[in-house]
């Protein structure tokens, strides 16, 4: 096996043991402490992300502070805590039930995880039905609601109903769908 055959076949094991532990299918759930108290956004909902590599998976979220310091949790039908990622300046740490990890940044962590960064700065603005300010934007075609940003379609045509769709344009291609909870 060469030396990128393994890169890949790591980058794989690690897709599968993250959704599968999105899905709730991992052992060793751990149960949640309370969040601390960050300033910014808090927002709740379920999201899936599926790739067209056949990768997916689900989960609860709870995406709280802002693009500078703040946590995402992602947790089980049931509650129970799957993953916590938190960050600050310059600092990402990954917990999950037997593990801790460090990262440099957010999409470190989204590479290292999912094979592909997400840009989580640009989801607290995304969530709210808003182009990320520090990225340049453009409208989706009318009759068409949403937008393009950092080589993803923001679809905004059901977010009434609390449903913003994702999807990265360059392959492998990536749908994050969110439903938030109280949009």
């Amino acid at each position: 096996m060469t030396q990128e055959e393994a890169q890949d076949f790591r980058r794989r094991q690690l897709i599968a043991a993250a959704l599968f532990s999105l899905l709730g299918l991992g052992s060793g759930c751990a149960s949640r402490p309370p969040s601390p108290d960050f300033s910014g956004e808090r927002l709740q909902g379920r999201l899936s992300i599926q790739s067209d590599t056949g990768s997916s998976g689900s989960s609860a979220f709870e995406l709280l502070g802002n693009a500078d310091a703040g946590q995402l949790e992602l947790s089980t039908p049931l509650g129970s805590l799957v993953a916590r990622a938190s960050w600050s300046a310059g600092s990402v740490l990954l917990e999950t039930p037997h593990e801790q990890r460090r990262f440099n940044s957010l999409d470190e962590l989204g590479q290292e995880l999912l094979g592909e960064p997400i840009p989580v700065a640009a989801l607290f603005d995304w969530l709210r039905a808003r182009p990320w300010p520090p990225s340049a934007a453009a409208p989706l075609p009318a009759p068409s609601r949403g937008f393009t940003q950092l080589g993803w379609r923001i679809e905004l045509d059901r977010f009434v109903d609390g449903l913003i769709v994702a999807r990265r344009l360059a392959a492998p291609a990536l749908t994050l769908r969110v439903r938030l909870n109280n949009p």
